[in-house]
């Protein structure tokens, strides 16, 4: 396990981008799973793979990011420089201009029924751009806009492993309907991980996606399950409505967001985390509300 710290960003800068070596670091809190984010001055941040299985995500968003930000209404990260392994840190890592805002993880207020309507809007910009020569799924983005099927193994050890902590008759059900549909149109561009510390809010608005190391072009229904994880039923009502998919996309979308939080809820159980409930409360409106 590579120990990404401040220390270890500013010998990277030293070495490759000395004129910003002088400038203050300091980590981004809540910190990512993929990558480790820090601040760099007030203007730039510094964002690096935790791991191997990210690494490769780095020189794709420096690639497609610039392509994706010309033709989105929402900002995404505008790339400043790509940097080399070093001291000891062996992938590529990144710099970019820092965006203002709030996660919706950690916003004190946030009016859901708008956000619904404009993260349905950012969604369906980002979905009518040209997929052409854009990357497939892959082991790159942990196959997101690929087939659901390719984690029915894993689905189902997690609801046999779980028993009794969820209604696993009902969970079989809605994995097995999920595993029915099958996306038969053009492949469509997809961040691949709408979660709540990817949204950026402004003055309450929806104002930055951040983090599009999971993007692809494939099935967009792995972009949807924020009408379980971020949205009350009646703001995912809004948020459904906003998007023209068709039922069966949304039962996929349902199959990814139950996929997540079982697996999810198995390590959680297994080191007996203090938020568990948490994701036995997900599952549970997963399994109740379509």
């Amino acid at each position: 396990m590579v120990d990404i710290s401040s220390q270890l960003v500013r010998a990277l800068l030293e070495a490759q981008f000395p004129h910003w070596a002088s400038l203050p670091i300091v980590p981004v809190e809540p910190g990512g799973w993929d990558n480790r984010t820090f601040r760099l001055g007030d203007a730039m941040a510094v964002r690096m793979p935790s791991a191997e299985c990210y690494a490769e995500q780095v020189e794709k968003e420096q690639r497609w990011l610039p392509w994706l930000a010309s033709q989105l209404s929402v900002a995404v990260p505008a790339s400043l420089a790509i940097g080399n392994p070093g001291a000891g840190y062996p992938w590529k890592w990144s710099v970019y201009r820092w965006i203002d805002g709030e996660t919706v993880e950690t916003a004190s207020d946030v009016d859901r029924k708008q956000l619904a309507s404009e993260l349905a809007r950012f969604l369906a910009e980002l979905q009518s751009l040209d997929a052409a020569a854009a990357p497939a799924p892959g082991a790159h983005n942990f196959h997101r806009g690929g087939a659901l099927s390719i984690y029915d193994e894993q689905t189902r050890s997690a609801i046999a492993a779980l028993g009794a902590e969820i209604d696993a008759e009902h969970a079989t059900e809605v994995w097995d309907e999920a595993l029915a549909t099958s996306w038969d149109r053009a492949p469509v561009w997809i961040h691949g991980d709408v979660a709540a510390g990817n949204l950026l809010l402004k003055d309450g608005r929806l104002n930055a996606v951040i983090d599009f190391g999971c993007c692809a072009v494939g099935d967009p229904a792995c972009d949807l399950v924020a009408a379980w994880t971020i949205f009350d039923a009646g703001s995912a009502e809004i948020f459904r409505r906003s998007l023209p998919l068709d039922p069966a996309t949304w039962q996929r979308a349902r199959g990814w967001a139950l996929w997540k939080a079982l697996i999810t809820l198995v390590d959680e159980v297994q080191a007996g985390a203090a938020n568990a409930g948490r994701t036995r409360a997900l599952i549970a409106r997963i399994l109740t509300q379509r």
